[in-house]
């Protein structure tokens, strides 16, 4: 369970960078570009991706 929990964080974590670069314009070729919706939304999940991360780390088996 820790290493699914660390990678489901991980990709948490990618998926949300990508959507705050479509978001803000940066990444192109999706109906989400320049979209600010997902410039707010982007972070958030990133951010309970670090959490997920942190927290899988931690954990004891």
């Amino acid at each position: 369970m820790r290493a699914l929990g660390i990678a489901l964080g991980a990709i948490m974590v990618v998926t949300g960078a990508i959507w705050t670069g479509q978001g803000l314009g940066y990444i192109e070729g999706s109906a989400m570009t320049d979209q600010s919706i997902w410039a707010i939304i982007g972070p958030i999940l990133a951010g309970f991706g670090v959490a997920l991360v942190i927290v899988a780390a931690r954990r004891r088996e």
